[in-house]
């Protein structure tokens, strides 16, 4: 398991139930239901879906950006958004949906403002690529680049209290210290509660 979904995973309670939008091939909530969660993935890569679906993980094909309201409200415990909502389209919208749809939520996003990404760029005039942004600029699908703060920001605005934040390391392990977290850390993983 790759080690930010290691961290996201430290973030989701024991035997709850959890949605994970844009699961991939379904790895987190495999590793989650030795833990007692019971969930069910939302992804929209054929390939992905057809992943999951042969490691015994509930899923569906939906579009994250248009399709949430297939759910109930507090139908989860918690939602996780493992490296999607900077692909998305309408992030500050899909966080509002969630709030109807679980009490919490997990959220990890890669940083453009850790010091490497602002070097890249003030030294080359190119958009960075490093092991937390490896995409060039053409070919990511990564459609929103933002710094933490602009993250927490938006958290705010969509009326998410932050429980807990995990800076962590361009390879996606949790740095020792969290201090100066903006530029030391390649992403962040946040318990949101509503």
């Amino acid at each position: 398991m790759r080690n930010d979904l290691r961290v996201v995973s430290g973030l989701v309670p024991d035997g709850s139930r959890v949605l994970d939008l844009g699961c991939g091939a379904g790895e987190l909530l495999s590793h989650l239901a030795t833990r007692g969660c019971r969930g069910t993935g939302v992804d929209t890569d054929e390939e992905a879906v057809l992943g999951a679906i042969r490691s015994g993980v509930s899923v569906i094909e939906l579009d994250v950006d248009h399709d949430l309201g297939e759910f109930a409200d507090d139908t989860y415990d918690v939602v996780v958004l493992s490296r999607t909502l900077q692909a998305l389209h309408r992030p500050a919208d899909v966080l509002t949906e969630i709030r109807r749809i679980g009490r919490r939520c997990v959220v990890s996003v890669p940083n453009f403002g850790l010091w490497k990404h602002r070097a890249f760029l003030a030294v080359r005039g190119r958009m960075p690529v490093s092991r937390a942004l490896p995409h060039e600029w053409f070919d990511t699908p990564n459609i929103h680049l933002a710094t933490l703060p602009d993250m927490e920001a938006l958290f705010a605005r969509t009326r998410w209290d932050v429980e807990q934040r995990v800076l962590l390391d361009e390879s996606g392990s949790p740095l020792r210290r969290q201090a100066g977290g903006n530029l030391r850390a390649g992403a962040a993983a946040y318990l949101l509660q509503r």
